[in-house]
């Protein structure tokens, strides 16, 4: 079972509220932060298909549409639908502490 000494510092919950994104850095990655209705989740925030910031594209429930070329991102198990096959982005966890929020790689 994960403590919170396994995440790293992310975000103040603040700078993403309810059906919003943020692109974050993290100990290297760049992380996609969502909140959908006050849940968090977090995925690469790279699109794996022409490599574009997916903080830039749009959000409905737990779908990330990719501003590039349209590829369409699922929040909760990384896979993308396009027109070609596209390589799954990483899934992070998201926790809230002190109005912070904390990932880990998945």
């Amino acid at each position: 079972m994960p403590t919170m000494s396994d995440f790293n510092k992310a975000v103040e919950a603040s700078q993403v509220p309810p059906d919003t994104m943020l692109t974050v850095e993290v100990g290297g990655d760049s992380v996609l932060i969502a909140n959908v209705d006050g849940k968090y989740y977090g995925m690469g925030a790279i699109c794996t298909h022409e490599e574009w910031d997916l903080s830039e594209g749009t959000l409905e429930d737990t779908a990330v549409t990719c501003a590039g070329h349209g590829t369409v991102w699922d929040l909760k198990t990384g896979k993308g639908v396009f027109d070609e096959p596209v390589p799954n982005e990483p899934l992070y966890d998201v926790k809230e502490e002190g109005g912070f929020l904390y990932v880990r790689k998945h």
